[in-house]
Order: C-alpha cells, then structure tokens, then sequence
C-alpha cells in the first residue's frame, strides 16, 4: 500500500490524505507502506550540503510553487481554526541568499570555535562552511570572525547578530569583550580588512560599541534611521517591500495613521499624513523619533508598553486608519479595542498566523471584514511565516 503527500504540515512534515506523516516529503510525493519516500513531481534536490541537520531550514526539499502552497496553507489552516475565511493572494517568497538580517550561534568546542545555526531541535551548534540563506555579504564574514573569535579565547556560548546596514555589515557578539589594546587593534584590523560597518560585543551588561568609523544606519521609507546593535529588522529587504505595499494599498490615503509595535519605522515612515507609532523597545523609537524630527516627517513616536497600555477606543477614534505589527504572542488586548474602534481600515502585520487568527476573530464578531491576506515567506525554506492582511469595517445594514 502507498499513499500521496496532499500537503506540507505546519512542522514540516509531509501529511497524506488519510493522515500519515513523513519527513522531508513534499506534495506529490509517495509514502510507501515501509515508510519510505518516492520523490514526486515537487521534490527538489536540497541546495545546501547541511540539510537537513541545520535548523536554519527545514524545507529545502519542497520548490518553489510547493513551497508558496506550504505557506498559503499555514495561514489557511489557522484562519479555519477560528471558523474564518479570506481571500488568500499568492505567496511572495523571498529569494535564496537574501537574509539582512540573522542570529547564529556560537560556541568552543574541542579546541575550536563553532559558528553556525543550532540543529533541529537540538541545541548543537551546525558549523556552517556554506548557507543559501544568508546574504553573501554576511556569510563571507562567518569564517574570519570563526578566527577572530577562536584567537581571543572566545570560552563560552553566545549568539552572533549579523545584519546588513546602509554602511555595511553590523556584527554584534554576545558572550563575549576582549580587553587590552592588542586585542582592540585585531578588531579594528578584522573591521578595515572585510569592510564591517560596526563591530559590538556584550558580555551580559549591554552592547558595547569596539568599531563604529561613521553612524551606522538602516533607510526605511527614504528616512536613514540610527541602527541600535542587535535591532529588529525585516529579515529581507524584499520582504519588507511586499509587507510595505501591502500596508499602503490596506491602509489607502488617510490623513492620520496609528502605527502600533512600530519599532525603527518600517511602515511610520512609508506611509502618508500624519502618523502616531508607539513602541515598547526604547532604543527603537528614540531612533524613529530623531530620525522623523531630522527629515521633518510627520511622525509624532511615543515609548509606550502596548501590552501593558494598549490605546483605548478613544485614543483609536481619532485615526483613519491603524498598523499594527505585533511580536509572535499578538496583541490580544489591543485587538480587542480595535474590534469596537469607529476607524476606516486596519493592516496587521503578522509573523504567527495562530495569534493573527485569534485576533482577527475578535474583530470579525465585532464587525470587521477580513478583505484579504497576503502571504510572505521572507524565512526562506523554513516553517516561519508571515502576512498582511487587510479589515475594514462592514456596512451597517441598518
């Protein structure tokens, strides 16, 4: 007896239609009754030589159009778990090689330092000697910094925050600060030779700034914003441009926008009229705020804890139309505001589709419309995925 793999489960799994699962098997496929895989019309030949032992991917077997179905369906399936439906527009994927933005692991081990992403479930550092992820420009620097790391006895586990700015690549490494002027000097000499913008480290007490020759820097909607070590980016420069324009077209051209989790800006500063961005990270906002003030932007930023101090009904009341881009957990309590706000339209901009889901519930029963989802897979071949989708209020029928 054999079956064929329907679709791609929310872990990875390849699921048939009378629930049998198998790893790494893409739709097409065939799930013969010893458990083995018959590759199928979908299956491709994993690029990276890691697969599947690094957890930085766990869907190099599935091409493009299964891979975009994979995560349509995510969103799909969360939606019908709320008893909700949406038009599903095709999935943007970003391409191979396009991360800015990732943290790797790493670790002494065996009298050399390992640098790489952890193993599925595991907490065992892959020492990476290739990556189809990560822009070039930062996986060219993995193995100096390897060396850079190993020569000035880097003991300890610690992560490597790796992201590219306007000046270049911005290093931050935790666990670790090697003091005294030779090891300055290496730093300086590793920064000069591979063209890296700023070089941090943080051994527990905050970042500490080795390498900086000019203020480091992320454009967002045309406006050069101070980069806080470590900050949150959109992960591909292509993946924010599709949640930027799906944010516009939601929100249309209202005079007063809320941007809510609002970070360095992405959306604040890309959108027009006037705009309210509160965010809880401080580092974050002070940045949008001094970078707005310097272009004369129209970006009133407040550091506020939205989780503790959701906006009100009220406070909503005065926008036409309201962001909103909250970490994995949601913003239950501000969605439930939401729900009851007289505002024109909502964009919300998700990285769970389970949280979205319960969200978007609430303001479904309130009298909102779910007008559509548009699907991103900006974490290429991973199970990770995100969204932007677009409510507007109903019409009274009364």
């Amino acid at each position: 007896m054999s079956d064929i793999i329907i679709r791609v489960a929310a872990r990875g799994d390849g699921v048939t239609e009378n629930g049998r699962h198998a790893a790494f098997a893409a739709p097409g496929d065939t799930l013969s009754a010893d458990g083995s895989v018959v590759p199928g019309p979908h299956h491709q030949t994993p690029p990276c030589g890691h697969f599947p032992r690094c957890g930085g991917c766990q869907l190099q077997h599935l091409d493009d159009e299964s891979y975009a179905g994979f995560v349509t369906d995510r969103i799909a399936s969360a939606l019908d778990a709320q008893g909700l439906t949406a038009p599903l527009r095709p999935a943007h994927l970003s391409p191979p090689r396009s991360r800015r933005r990732a943290t790797l692991h790493a670790e002494a081990k065996g009298g050399r330092v390992l640098i790489g992403f952890s193993e599925e479930k595991s907490h065992a550092i892959v020492d990476i000697a290739e990556c189809h992820i990560l822009a070039p420009e930062l996986f060219a620097l993995v193995a100096p910094l390897r060396a850079l790391l190993q020569r000035w006895g880097f003991k300890r586990r610690g992560d490597v925050h790796l992201a590219l700015a306007d000046q270049g690549a911005d290093i931050l490494v935790t666990s670790f600060s090697p003091d005294g002027l030779e090891a300055a000097e290496a730093i300086i000499a590793f920064c000069q030779r591979h063209g890296v913008a700023r070089f941090s480290v943080d051994d527990g007490l905050g970042a500490e700034t080795r390498w900086e020759p000019e203020p480091v820097t992320i454009t967002l909607g045309g406006v050069a914003v101070p980069l806080p070590p470590g900050a949150f980016l959109q992960a591909t420069q292509d993946g924010e441009a599709a949640l930027v324009a799906a944010v516009r077209e939601a929100v249309g051209n209202p005079r007063a926008t809320a941007d809510l989790f609002a970070g360095l800006g992405t959306f604040a500063l890309a959108l027009p009229g006037k705009v309210y961005a509160a965010e809880g990270a401080r580092d974050a906002i002070l940045s949008l705020k001094g970078a707005a003030n310097a272009q004369h932007r129209p970006v009133f930023a407040e550091h506020r804890d939205l989780y503790r101090r959701p906006l009100t009904k009220a406070e909503l009341d005065r926008f036409d139309a309201i962001v909103l881009d909250p970490p994995r957990a949601g913003a239950r309590d501000q969605a439930e505001a939401l729900a009851s706000a007289a505002v024109g339209a909502v964009a919300y901009v998700s990285c769970n589709p389970s949280s979205f889901a319960r969200d978007a519930r609430m303001m479904v029963d309130q009298g909102w419309s779910l007008e559509w989802v548009q699907p991103v897979g900006q974490f290429r071949w991973s199970t990770h995925v995100e969204l932007a989708a677009c409510f507007v209020r109903q019409a009274s029928s009364g």
